[in-house]
């Protein structure tokens, strides 16, 4: 069974100006089940995790609202605020919902790179262990040492390194982050999502490209932590669908079947707890 692991839907009227901007014609509108369907039919995708990306708990109970719609969407990472005094009980409600099997911060777009080190968040991600829930963490490579720190301090809650952290390939080059994620990957509660890659590539990527930086995701997690997925519709600033799914399936050409067949989807149903038979 394939899963994709990493994709969004969105309203732009919801988004009060918000990314992504006009600029970025490609994926400036909005996106629905509608429109990704045929996608997962052509290529055989049998479900989806559909993520946040927007830090509205509006917008979470939205996507919630579309995973009791949509039979693909097999589970949905939200949002809430995690700093906020009524964080435990706002997970608890959000982990209410059977479909509802992580929260993502957008750490990314937050000034402070170690945000998510901060002791006071212990309420936070102490209720998300609790109520069973993962970490989707939306980071780039300047935010790998504080996640360090955090998934140390909480062994006991599931991880997943959102688009590999964004490595810098259109520099073809690899700063801290190779050193960075084989720490990461060095504690068992962290995966890493293989995701992203082509949005951080240059204009006209080819699979070489991005094979230094697949082969160290897959060398330091090993194939029973690196999660599949599109990052779909921003995908379509690169190349679409077809294109990264064709990359993904040659910078894996060389692993076992087994391998690929839990990159593409096994790892995903259990990383997110998602049952295998239910729809």
């Amino acid at each position: 069974m394939r899963i994709d692991a990493h994709q969004h839907f969105w309203q732009l009227a919801a988004r009060a100006g918000s990314w992504p901007p006009p600029s970025l014609a490609a994926i400036h509108r909005d996106f629905a089940p509608a429109d990704l369907a045929p996608l997962l039919a052509a290529h055989g995708i049998a479900g989806t995790v559909l993520v946040q990306s927007l830090p509205s708990e509006d917008d979470t109970h939205w996507l919630l609202a579309l995973s009791e719609e949509s039979g693909f969407i097999r589970a949905v990472v939200g949002w809430t605020e995690l700093r906020a005094l009524d964080a435990p009980a706002n997970i608890a409600r959000l982990a209410s919902h059977g479909k509802l099997k992580g929260l993502r911060p957008m750490l990314q777009d937050l000034d402070d790179d170690a945000w998510i080190a901060d002791p006071a968040l212990a309420p936070a991600l102490n209720a998300m262990v609790e109520h069973g829930l993962r970490l989707d963490a939306l980071v780039l490579p300047r935010h790998l040492p504080a996640l360090l720190q955090c998934a140390r301090d909480y062994p006991r809650l599931p991880i997943v390194i959102d688009h590999a952290a964004k490595p810098p390939i259109a520099d073809a080059a690899f700063g801290t982050w190779r050193e960075d994620l084989a720490q990461l990957a060095a504690l068992p509660n962290v995966h890493c999502k293989l995701s992203g890659l082509v949005t951080e590539a240059r204009p006209g990527w080819c699979v070489d490209d991005l094979r230094p930086y697949a082969a160290h995701v897959l060398q330091v997690f090993g194939s029973r932590r690196v999660i599949w997925g599109s990052d779909w519709p921003v995908v379509d600033l690169a190349g679409g669908y077809a294109a990264w799914l064709a990359a993904s399936e040659a910078l894996l050409a060389h692993l076992g079947q087994a391998d690929r067949n839990d990159i593409f989807g096994l790892n995903a149903l259990r990383f997110y707890g998602i049952n295998e038979e239910t729809p």
